[in-house]
């Protein structure tokens, strides 16, 4: 470990691929380890903030006073992109960070799942957070399931070979991208969903990964977001030192004169606000929507009729999981709040389509 800087993990991947799930897990395993959590989501709701707050239904006892002691180490960045919010955004909380280094142990950044990992690594060369601060990892969590359907995938005969059923979630150029950078930028690549993983699609999956990293970035394989802290922190790669010659399709476009054009520009995010709902409708609604609409990613929290607990939403390609998180507390409002992200999508057309669906 570099002597007397704040090792920083930085967890990155595309959509729905386990992130805040891995990041919660680190969090239950601390065991006094002091960490400062910065939570960057795209949307205009901080929902991944919101959950990694939650203390789950089967917290051990004397979890809520660790619940409280993470919840004074979060940063929340401002919505949007970390790789473009970053000068702005990033600079002032990690000096809020450097100052209180005393009382931080490690530091970990969930980017968005649409955001590019190398800029805000670069940014630890910076003055003022070089001195303090290190890159401990870039620990890029893959989607197994999804990369081996094919949606994700560098061949594109193979692609082709394996189409879904839903074709808008197929292979999209902007997607496999965003993809190939998160990769490039890897210190260990956590793929998740093991378990719903056979033989075939894991060597499927690890085609995909090896094309983008080289042997010595290890790959982990884990089910519900379990890994050792021993696996994923204090790896010491000091990635802040290589970063600059990790070359991307970011650093390509630019390089050829384009516009200042991230790959997440193509894609339309939006929070959609309503009353109380009836669980199962809104379920068969979502699930419609996702089937006849180019939506990658829905997630949020529900107020469901007759229940004193908030209902958790998650919508990645076509799977739906739903939970209930905890109680709603006397003093909050009593709605419902969802992102949306795809692309072609209006707000004005999921929110009508709910509304109809809801008040029927």
């Amino acid at each position: 470990m570099q002597l007397n800087k704040i090792p920083t993990t930085i967890v990155t991947g595309f959509l729905g691929s386990g992130k805040t799930t891995l990041l919660s897990n680190v969090l239950k395993q601390a065991a006094g380890k002091r960490i400062a959590v910065i939570v960057n989501e795209f949307g205009e709701l901080d929902i991944d903030s919101d959950l990694l707050r939650s203390c789950p239904l089967d917290c051990p006892e004397g979890e809520e006073e660790s619940s409280r002691r993470s919840d004074d180490g979060f940063y929340e960045l401002a919505n949007g992109c970390i790789c473009c919010t970053v000068e702005e955004e990033f600079l002032p909380v990690m000096q809020q960070l450097v100052a209180r280094r005393g009382d931080i142990d490690h530091i970990l950044i969930e980017t968005s799942g649409l955001a590019l990992p190398k800029p805000l690594v670069q940014a630890f060369n910076w003055p003022g957070i070089k001195e303090h601060c290190t890159v401990d990892a870039v620990i890029t969590v893959v989607d197994g399931v999804a990369v081996a359907a094919g949606r994700f995938a560098h061949d594109e005969d193979k692609v082709q070979a394996q189409r879904q059923a839903d074709e808008s979630l197929d292979h999209d150029p902007s997607l496999q991208e965003l993809l190939d950078d998160q990769l490039s930028a890897a210190d260990l690549v956590v793929v998740s969903k093991n378990d719903l993983l056979n033989d075939e699609q894991r060597a499927r999956v690890q085609a995909v990964i090896a094309h983008e990293v080289p042997n010595t970035v290890k790959t982990v394989y884990i089910e519900n977001g379990e890994a050792a802290l021993d696996v994923l922190l204090g790896i010491d790669a000091a990635t802040e030192s290589r970063i600059d010659e990790v070359h991307n399709h970011h650093d390509h476009h630019h390089a050829h004169g384009a516009h200042h054009d991230h790959a997440h520009d193509h894609f339309d995010s939006f929070v959609v606000t309503l009353g109380e709902v009836q669980s199962d409708l809104l379920q068969e609604t979502l699930t419609q929507l996702v089937e006849t609409h180019n939506i990658f990613r829905v997630k949020g929290f529900a107020a469901v009729h007759g229940k004193p607990m908030r209902q958790v939403f998650q919508v990645v390609g076509t799977r739906l999981d739903r939970y209930f998180d905890r109680l709603w507390q006397p003093e909050e409002v009593r709605k419902t709040q969802l992102v949306f992200i795809g692309k072609g999508i209006s707000k004005e057309m999921v929110e009508n389509v709910l509304h109809d669906a809801l008040s029927a």
